[in-house]
């Protein structure tokens, strides 16, 4: 009797914690207008959160003695004594936080240090408030973590910032963390002082409460805002904070892939276990380049916020003299988070209506401008601009947006 083999591939099974999940939509949207571009388009990328600048010079010089001298072999798993001591005087210096060496942690970028924390200290069903709109991977971490991120809806009316009422209202017997993002991606909004102290007083209510503190965007605020953490304006609530940073966005290091966190000792070891069974130690170049950045000197960091801020009053003026989109002015970041309300319903050239903000980004990107939906951030119908690019284009982009809207048919 002959047996017949079959030839059929066996069937890719995938996770059933990856079944809601996908690429970042920013990536797809950045990818799509990429090859767009390789194709011959003129094409103007809005999506990608990543300074146009390059890496400082000192900074630089700094990753190549390291490379000279044979710094090339692993570090102590969460961050070399050498870069631990730059984290503990950057904190000290300018968040008035002091953390022990064994309070800070170094990973393989800003995302990792949130990643372990989450992977640390989630059980099933645990929840993490995040208000919305929020960074996209925030969710999905959450829930690879098994936890259920609850998001909170914070419009333009309360300048995209959380209130107390709203945390309040939120905290549930199974909530585990409060994120925050400030200054914020994707709107750019901060939280001033008073608003931070709001906030921990309804946190002195509820012990069980932990926060995350992403800053990543700290050095880049505007008209003389002052930035101030968490743990800094609550310093009652430190052994309960977990104050996440990098290097990425001040200093245009957004591939060396090199972020920290100060927090409690018992966090802090939990989350090195966490990186032991996936990355180790962060890359020892990283690691002396970003001594380097934050030792280093920081005029260079204020020239380019002021170059920042001159772009950010660019793109808010030009989008607010557009009909039927609305944007404020955000206190720090590199995006605008703008409405695109006004011109639901409207009619496209030729026919087919602009639905959602979905609808709208599609739209324009036929003008060879590419923007992410608000959809993707959790709160609609809005879009966001990166404008971590040079003024002349932002200005092509503008006409081109502006045109596109001009073409189009009010409801």
């Amino acid at each position: 009797m002959n047996m017949m083999t079959s030839t059929a591939k066996p069937a890719f099974r995938v996770a059933p914690r990856l079944a809601t999940m996908g690429v970042s939509e920013i990536l797809a949207i950045t990818a799509k207008a990429g090859a767009l571009k390789k194709a011959g388009r003129p094409m103007i990328i809005l999506g990608a959160g990543e300074p146009d600048f390059d890496t400082p010079q000192h900074i630089k010089d700094a990753a190549v003695r390291a490379i000279a001298d044979n710094q090339t072999r692993y570090t102590v798993l969460d961050g070399s004594p050498e870069l631990k001591e730059a984290v503990r005087r950057k904190f000290a210096r300018e968040n008035e936080l002091v953390f022990a060496q064994d309070e800070i942690t170094c990973g393989a970028g800003a995302k990792q240090v949130l990643f372990n924390a989450f992977m640390a200290t989630l059980a099933d069903g645990d929840e993490v408030i995040i208000p919305a709109p929020y960074w996209t991977s925030y969710s999905d971490i959450v829930a690879i973590a098994g936890g259920v991120a609850v998001t909170v809806p914070c419009g333009a009316d309360s300048g995209f910032r959380l209130m107390p009422a709203q945390l309040e209202a939120a905290i549930t017997p199974k909530t585990r963390w409060l994120l925050l993002n400030s200054p914020s991606n994707p709107t750019g909004a901060a939280y001033r002082r008073e608003d931070l102290a709001a906030l921990a007083d309804v946190l002195r209510r509820h012990p069980d409460v932990w926060v995350m503190s992403d800053d990543m965007y700290e050095h880049i605020v505007y008209d003389d805002f002052e930035f101030a953490t968490f743990a800094q304006v609550a310093p009652d609530l430190k052994d309960r904070t977990l104050t996440v940073n990098g290097v990425s966005k001040a200093y245009a290091m957004t591939g060396w892939r090199l972020g920290y966190g100060g927090g409690p000792a018992p966090l802090i070891k939990a989350m090195s276990i966490v990186q032991s069974q996936s990355t180790s130690c962060p890359s020892s170049i990283s690691q002396a380049a970003a001594i380097a950045a934050l030792d280093g000197p920081q005029d260079i960091v204020a020239q380019r916020r002021l170059a920042f801020q001159k772009r950010r009053d660019l793109v808010v003026d030009g989008l607010n003299a557009i009909r039927g989109v609305a944007c404020i002015r955000p206190e720090g970041a590199f995006y605008v988070l703008a409405s695109c309300e006004g011109l639901i319903g409207a009619v496209k050239p030729g026919g087919g209506t602009i639905r959602t903000d979905g609808d709208f980004c599609a739209y324009v990107m036929d003008t060879d401008v590419a923007m992410v939906p608000g959809s993707c951030f959790g709160l609609a119908p809005y879009f966001r601009i990166s404008y971590a690019t040079s003024e002349a284009e932002l200005t092509e982009a503008l006409r081109r947006i502006a045109a596109a809207c001009a073409k189009l048919t009010p409801v």
